[in-house]
């Protein structure tokens, strides 16, 4: 992924969308998930796994916000 494709990922993830940002396999990322070992928070929702997006783009060392590259007073 590049980065404006990291920038325009919404809030919270599902497994198998954390792990092409990750670029490992889904069942890969599931079962780390399952064994605790999945690098970032992850939020269970009932039967839902949400892995947050923010700490999974700062694990890759990526700054996706935008620079101010106008003018500026």
């Amino acid at each position: 992924m590049n980065r404006d494709q990291l920038a325009a990922l919404p809030p919270v993830l599902d497994v198998p969308a954390a792990a092409k940002v990750l670029g490992i396999g889904r069942s890969l990322a599931y079962e780390l998930v399952r064994r605790g070992e999945w690098p970032t928070p992850v939020l269970h929702i009932g039967k839902l796994i949400k892995i947050p997006t923010e700490p999974l783009v700062r694990l890759l060392g990526v700054v996706t916000t935008p620079t101010d590259d106008g003018d500026s007073a």
